[in-house]
């Protein structure tokens, strides 16, 4: 096996293969992945890149060291909405500081959220207001990144705008693999007359007297300075702050499906033309598209839930739900296939998570305090997470081990516990119990009673009297208990669960 390989296999969006991951040095594993852009509270559809890309982050921490591992997770809070209210708000304040004062909020609850959801702390957390002009410390910045392109013949000046010269470019469009026809309308821009290209992109935008702006300073062809008072493009933000702690190419690079085109495309485009490299990351990778409920999440549809909300309120399904039982529910498809996020899934992962956790309880103290335990032990050649982080596979081969590990087998236990590690599962334990907090006014003797005449209608059922089992449930709703039946997503078996009926 190569140095530094470990067997790990993911899928590279620019190839549309599935190939070896060999890292660059795996003394620094390197991975940037486009954050939020927070100009307002993150929706359920940000939390499934936050928590895929976590995944990948504790599973590369297990195979190559905590230590050798750089993880970088932007903060997009350079946005003409956010610049906007920044100055209408904080008048007299320096833009920056405005953007900070105005992304606090927004920001703070941001990072609680994706915390509640198991995701781990990135390694650095660049903000884009910090990396629009020259730094003191030298690191990479949007305004040097813009005037080396324009050296290099890859960009132009029209009409107070720097435009990223698409044609100077041979094989633009690698990622997307787009035609040129399918480039302009993917690109969503108006044709102007000014660009030399209709697919030609903003790298930096003038402002107007009265819209907020940063002064910048390029020398164009000719020796030309001009200083434009503007704001930079989407993409430049990404070529930067990757650059600044990852270094001109880099391992793996990240995202949400939607960011393909024209984001990924325009960002690859800049930091190869800029640096004269063959690639800007050695792996792409994508997650799928999220639907709530079978349909596309719009507030106009209705459908349209925070990670707060769902967090914290009773929004969704009547009833707040766990961050872990969120984190599962996204888990537990593909992370490159798209996703139908619905209260059954929500409820499928509840139950799921509480069998897991009965299944483990006593394992050796250990392994059960420590959540960097699952360190202690190797992943075989086989393993599901080794296959393009194939989760839902793994899961199947969780329910196997937890059965062994119930009958006490200590060395399933272990496994098991490697793997909540890896997954972000490390507080899983509170899951050993049925009693929940829709359920907290009733004692853990009530609680029992139930349970024992749940597995007596169970019985019931399976002998077909159904008389005996509809009574059951009857007297139990009539003590305001309901009783909701289900299949095992693995084994296909009745599933019945409880709540206190509101």
């Amino acid at each position: 096996m190569a140095d530094g390989q470990k067997g790990l296999k993911l899928y590279n969006t620019l190839t549309r293969a599935k190939e070896d991951f060999v890292p660059i040095d795996a003394d620094n594993v390197r991975m940037y992945v486009c954050g939020p852009t927070v100009y307002d509270f993150a929706h359920i559809g940000n939390a499934r890149p936050a928590i895929v890309f976590d995944v990948l982050f504790r599973l590369l921490r297990h195979l190559y060291g905590p230590d050798h591992v750089t993880y970088v997770r932007n903060i997009t809070d350079v946005d003409d909405k956010i610049n906007a209210r920044a100055a209408r708000d904080f008048p007299g304040l320096p833009l920056n500081e405005a953007i900070r004062r105005v992304t606090e909020t927004t920001n703070n609850q941001y990072q609680k959220d994706v915390a509640a959801l198991g995701c781990l702390e990135p390694t650095f957390q660049p903000r884009a207001t910090d990396f629009v002009l020259p730094r003191p410390d030298g690191k990479a910045d949007m305004m040097t990144l813009i005037q080396r392109l324009i050296e290099r013949g890859h960009a132009y000046e029209a009409k107070g705008e720097i435009l990223f010269d698409t044609s100077s470019m041979a094989d633009y469009g690698q990622l997307a693999k787009r035609n040129l026809d399918e480039q302009q309308a993917g690109a969503r821009v108006a044709v102007e007359a000014h660009k030399k290209n209709p697919q030609d992109f903003v790298l930096w935008k003038e402002s107007s007297a009265e819209e907020p702006g940063w002064d910048a300073s390029f020398t164009l062809p000719g020796g030309t300075a001009v200083t434009i008072r503007g704001r930079p493009g989407w993409h430049i933000e990404c070529s930067a702050m990757s650059e600044a702690y990852l270094g001109e190419v880099f391992d793996i690079h990240g995202g949400g499906l939607d960011l393909i085109f024209p984001h990924h495309e325009n960002e690859l485009a800049q930091s190869r033309c800029a640096h004269g490299t063959e690639v800007m990351a050695n792996y792409w990778m994508h997650n799928g598209f999220l639907q709530v409920e079978g349909r596309k999440m719009s507030k106009s549809e209705g459908n349209f839930v925070t990670i707060n909300e769902l967090l914290e309120t009773e929004k969704f399904g009547g009833r707040k739900w766990p961050g872990e039982v969120l984190r599962l529910a996204m888990l537990m498809t593909h992370y490159r296939e798209p996703i139908d996020f619905s209260v059954r899934k929500l409820e499928e992962a509840g139950a799921v998570l509480e069998r897991w956790a009965d299944a483990v309880q006593d394992t050796p103290a250990e392994f059960a305090s420590s959540p960097t335990a699952g360190s202690k032990l190797d992943l075989v050649a086989d393993d599901p997470l080794l296959d393009d982080i194939n989760v839902p596979a793994l899961v199947q081969q969780i329910h196997e081990l937890a059965r062994e590990a119930k009958t006490g087998n200590q060395a399933a236990k272990l496994v098991v516990r490697m793997y909540f590690d890896i997954l972000g599962f490390e507080g899983i334990d509170r899951f050993s119990t049925r009693v929940r907090s829709s359920q907290s006014n009733i004692d853990a003797v009530v609680a029992n009673k139930i349970e024992v005449a749940i597995a007596t209608r169970l019985d019931f059922i399976r002998e077909k009297n159904w008389a005996e089992a509809d009574r059951i449930r009857d007297e139990l709703l009539a003590q305001g208990i309901q009783l909701k039946d289900g299949k095992d997503p693995v084994t296909g078996e009745r599933v019945t669960t409880w709540e206190v009926r509101r």
